[in-house]
């Protein structure tokens, strides 16, 4: 695994604290894209960051909060290298990237206790994509050039 990219807006700056220390403790290296207070901020401004990063591969995977995830999804999906899913428990997670092949793992930073973080995380980081009937869906998701 690569470098992990990830990001919050105020919302979701306590859970993104947490977040960190679990990598930290599994020695997985991250690169944080803020925001690094609660102080009130808006999420696309470290979710394009963490978008671009992915997409020119100096991150993978991303995980980003923001109080509900929706918008914070909204804004990593704008990105064309970016397969954005909003995640709030495992098996929803574990489709995500099996099924889909999600490179950023959205949690809502304001509906999502620490046991289902620790536990979506993990099942996100540790499932592959599938691949056979489900790439050629995933090969659809980027708009035509």
């Amino acid at each position: 695994m690569s470098i992990i990219g990830i990001c919050s807006d105020h919302a979701g700056f306590e859970l993104k604290e947490f977040i960190r220390q679990l990598l930290e403790k599994k020695g997985l290296p991250y690169k944080d894209f803020g925001t690094y207070s609660t102080e009130p901020c808006d999420y696309p401004d470290f979710a394009h960051p963490l978008a671009y990063a992915i997409e020119k591969g100096e991150v993978y995977p991303g995980i980003a909060i923001c109080g509900s995830g929706g918008g914070i999804s909204m804004t990593l999906n704008k990105h064309q290298g970016v397969r954005a899913a909003l995640c709030w428990e495992k098996e929803i997670a574990r489709l995500a990237r099996a099924h889909n092949d999600a490179n950023v793992l959205v949690m809502p930073g304001r509906f999502i206790s620490k046991e289902e973080t620790t536990e979506t995380l993990e099942v996100f980081l540790t499932t592959d994509f599938e691949g056979g009937r489900h790439q050629k869906r995933v090969d659809k998701i980027p708009l035509p050039l």
